[in-house]
């Protein structure tokens, strides 16, 4: 651990850390999308040639032989009770049924918790006009449905893990280490776990109060490397940039959202690959977003809406979203993935979309807001390495 500079939390190496707050838990009481399959799909025989950065001297040769498959989504929020009943008709039984085959398979599968577990409580955060404000109460038996769909970590580092106030998010965070579930978000919560004989910590990062903060890109670096130091593989993900169908591409700035600080995300997500992230995965913007390949490893600049059920709009482009699957190798190098495009249409949870709108529209971006991102994009869904300069220019 470093003897000057930020300040880091340890990253163990087994468990999950979880910083205790002096509360009493109450358990009663975010250029235009093409339409159409973009023209000149790569197929599969183009060789691929790749600039992936030479694995530390310190990886031992077999680790390359090692391969770990990631599926990652973006925000979810299978109802709320709060202030009213706005719960599926079958408890939520079946939302996320029509993608869990594709959710199960992965050796990790994580997404972004919208909301909390929270049975009774009032709300932490207050609204102006309640009428303009969402607060997300999920039942804690709803922690089963994200099981059955085969989920093993998600981010509590949004802008409604507080809904009910930093006692919301603890009970939330009890909820999901019950049901065998780790979890990322509050300040110094990391999860670590082992996967495929490889350790994994995964840090998510939002512009939230008591969240792990990422508009503090130093001490960010710092915790990724601390973690990298101590782990073989280190996922970070990241809950920022503004919200919007109008905000599809990567302004490669700040971003605020009615005056509030959101980030620059292409700035932070380079920032932890050299700090030694080896996958970074973006949500918040409630739209898709551009993916590149830097350093080897893959960054999603966001995933968007993946299953809402209430509140957040998937009207048009907000309702479709990618099941991202990535492989890396064991010094974290991204080897290959697929986008599997899926569309919400209320009152029902994300399906499969056979018309590839996800992929069509990430493909797209990817190109316009990089020119050469460093992938290719495949007719399959399927995504490979490309060659790109060593030099970026952004």
């Amino acid at each position: 651990m470093a003897t000057s500079g930020p300040t880091v939390q340890p990253c163990w190496a087994t468990g999950t850390v979880i910083r205790l707050f002096p509360v009493v838990l109450l358990i009663s009481a975010c250029a235009t999308a093409p339409e159409g399959e973009p023209p000149q799909f790569e197929e599969e025989s183009i060789e691929i040639i790749s600039d992936t950065a030479p694995a530390p001297a310190a990886a031992s040769e077999h680790k390359t032989e090692i391969r770990l498959t990631i599926a990652a989504v973006g925000d979810m929020m299978l109802g709320t009770d709060y202030p009213d009943n706005h719960l599926p008709d079958d408890d939520a039984v079946g939302f996320l049924e029509a993608v869990t085959p594709v959710l199960s398979l992965a050796d990790i599968t994580f997404g972004n918790l919208e909301g909390v577990l929270l049975d009774g409580g009032e709300p932490g955060k207050k609204c102006s006009n309640p009428a303009a404000c969402y607060r997300f109460r999920s039942p804690p038996r709803y922690v089963d449905r994200f099981v059955d769909a085969g989920f093993d970590v998600l981010s509590l580092a949004n802008n409604h893990a507080r809904d009910f106030g930093e006692e919301g998010r603890l009970a939330t965070m009890q909820t999901l280490a019950a049901a065998g579930i780790h979890h990322s978000g509050l300040e110094g919560d990391f999860a670590t776990f082992t996967s495929n004989g490889l350790s994994v910590a995964l840090i998510a990062f939002a512009v939230t109060k008591n969240s792990n903060m990422m508009l503090d890109y130093e001490q960010s670096a710092a915790t990724v490397a601390e973690c990298a130091h101590s782990h073989d593989i280190v996922i970070v993900s990241f809950h920022g940039g503004a919200e919007g169908r109008d905000v599809i591409h990567l302004p490669f700035d700040e971003e605020e959202y009615y005056g509030e600080p959101r980030g620059d995300v292409v700035k932070f997500s380079r920032l932890m690959v050299d700090a030694g992230a080896d996958l970074v995965i973006g949500h918040g913007p409630h739209v898709a977003r551009a993916m590149e390949r830097y350093k080897g490893r893959l960054i999603a600049y966001s995933l968007g809406n993946f299953a809402t059920y209430y509140g957040i709009s998937v009207e048009g482009i907000k309702g479709i979203a990618p099941i991202l699957i990535v492989t890396i190798d064991g010094t974290g190098n991204f080897v290959e993935g697929w986008i599997h495009s899926t569309i919400q249409i209320r009152p029902g949870g994300p399906q499969i979309d056979e018309n590839q709108k996800a992929l069509n529209l990430i493909r797209g971006l990817s190109i316009e807001d990089f020119a050469k991102p460093g992938i290719r994009f495949l007719r399959d869904g399927k995504i490979v390495p490309a060659h790109r300069a060593s030099r970026l220019l952004f």
